[in-house]
């Protein structure tokens, strides 16, 4: 079977979808880790053979719809998992009308669920639909048990001391690229179509983001001056624009802005996280880490699920006291591990099954399908593939090329700062330790088959 993966942000999917991808590989199927374009294209000029597009969301364009009805077309199937809406939300009420719809639910061959608030209230929503709605879990809630915990290891760039993780999220006010480019991609997804009211939400959660950013610089600001022996890490949003924390944070002692590695691996070896509204506060919450929110004002757009866990402080004095008082902790060692039940609204979001991970769960739905609608399991001319996708980048390099001639203008060439180039040895390196933690003994290959490709297979 062929299996393409979708990543939209690497940062938040893509150790994810290798965990998929090794699993599906070590059982005879070969699978394609990439950027959307790539796949597209792929299936549209009919070098890509029919198999299951697995992707990152079902929202109710019409450009999505007619992508993945020309994908249906060729003999393709469509599954998804929505890897951004509701996890921070109570209820799912609002993610079930705005992020799907009947059409691409009628287009899909499965939906995979979070949890079981998600899938109970899809099925509620899209009843003719149900049989397609699966409780799988989340392949990233798999990669937050302890038993991955060898996997991330220690990041890059780790200080010499005990850190604090201070992660923002923050992107209406400090986004990547202007303001005015969320309202456009809101329009254009036809948000505010399903949702009239989001316009205007757009500017109050902007304004609100200011006022949070300045509070957290002066939290920041405080916590170096007077802690007892800690360093902060702090980790912008991936969407949020590096270089505006860096001139933010200048100056600040025992301050480190990383945005490199895992969220994970950076949750995994600190001594406490703080947030506000962030869906790292579940992921903490699920690893067993101490947490702190903080909240210096009354705010109308924050999420109140991840702002409800671990301790609240609402002042600079209370942030540091409670902050310290974990420092402490972790020093004197009365605390080998922050021990605390997972809160049921916390385990209504994420179904995390001892027994089973959630992407065995998914592979086996895959299989079936295939099963089912007679897909076959057609070999892949990889070396025409490549050659399509040297010649797509190509081609990219030279509109960008004449775009900026037309607006007598030659700048750097503009990074995706969603899905940076891959390299070869890391992914392949991460492989291996997926294998190793899964003893999975397969020999797996790993093909970097352009900068936002990757082809993971058995060896034949």
């Amino acid at each position: 079977m062929n299996i393409y993966q979708h990543v939209e942000h690497a940062a938040r999917e893509l150790d994810s979808k290798l965990l998929i991808a090794t699993i599906a590989a070590a059982r005879g199927h070969q699978v394609i880790v990439s950027d959307l374009e790539g796949i597209e294209k792929g299936m549209r000029r009919g070098v890509l053979a029919p198999g299951i597009f697995h992707t990152k969301s079902l929202t109710p364009s019409v450009m999505k719809v007619a992508r993945h009805q020309a994908m249906i077309d060729k003999g393709s199937m469509i599954t998804s998992i929505d890897e951004e809406g509701g996890l921070i939300e109570y209820g799912y009420d609002r993610s079930a009308k705005v992020r799907y719809s009947e059409e691409t639910i009628g287009q899909s061959s499965a939906v995979f669920g979070w949890g079981t608030e998600d899938v109970e209230v899809l099925k509620q929503f899209y009843p003719k639909h149900s049989t397609k709605i699966h409780k799988t879990g989340s392949p990233r809630a798999d990669l937050w048990k302890s038993l991955f915990s060898e996997y991330w290891g220690v990041p890059l760039g780790v200080p010499e001391k005990p850190y604090l993780l201070v992660v923002s999220n923050m992107s209406y006010a400090n986004y990547q690229e202007p303001f005015h480019s969320i309202v456009a991609s809101n329009r254009k997804g036809g948000h505010f179509k399903r949702d009239p009211k989001l316009f205007t939400k757009n500017f109050e959660v902007a304004a609100e983001d200011y006022l949070k950013t300045a509070a957290f610089i002066e939290a920041v600001k405080h916590l170096s001056k007077n802690n007892n022996g800690y360093d902060i890490v702090f980790r912008p949003h991936p969407n949020e624009n590096l270089e505006s924390w860096k001139i933010y944070l200048e100056g600040i002692p025992n301050v480190h802005i990383i945005r490199e590695g895992s969220i994970t691996a950076w949750v995994n070896n600190a001594f406490a996280v703080m947030h506000n509204s962030c869906t790292t506060a579940l992921e903490a919450t699920v690893s067993e880490k101490p947490l702190v929110t903080y909240i210096p004002f009354n705010q109308k757009h924050g999420y109140q699920l991840p702002n409800d866990l671990g301790y609240c402080a609402k002042s600079k004095e209370e942030l540091l006291g409670k902050i310290n008082n974990l420092f402490n902790d972790m020093k004197s060692e009365s605390k080998k591990r922050f021990e605390k039940p997972i809160p049921e609204q916390v385990s209504k979001k994420i179904y995390l099954d001892e027994k089973e991970l959630a992407a065995e769960k998914m592979i086996k739905i895959w299989e079936n399908l295939a099963i089912e609608n007679n897909i076959p399991s057609k070999s892949i001319n990889w070396i025409l593939f490549k050659l399509l996708l040297k010649i797509m980048k190509f081609n990219g390099m030279i509109g960008r090329i004449l775009r900026n001639l037309s607006s007598s203008k030659i700048g750097p060439k503009k990074g995706n700062f969603k899905f940076p180039s891959l390299n070869r040895e890391d992914i392949c390196k991460r492989v291996k330790r997926l294998q190793h933690i899964l003893r999975i003994d397969e020999k797996i290959e790993c093909k970097l088959l352009s900068d936002r490709t990757i082809l993971i297979k058995r060896y034949r």
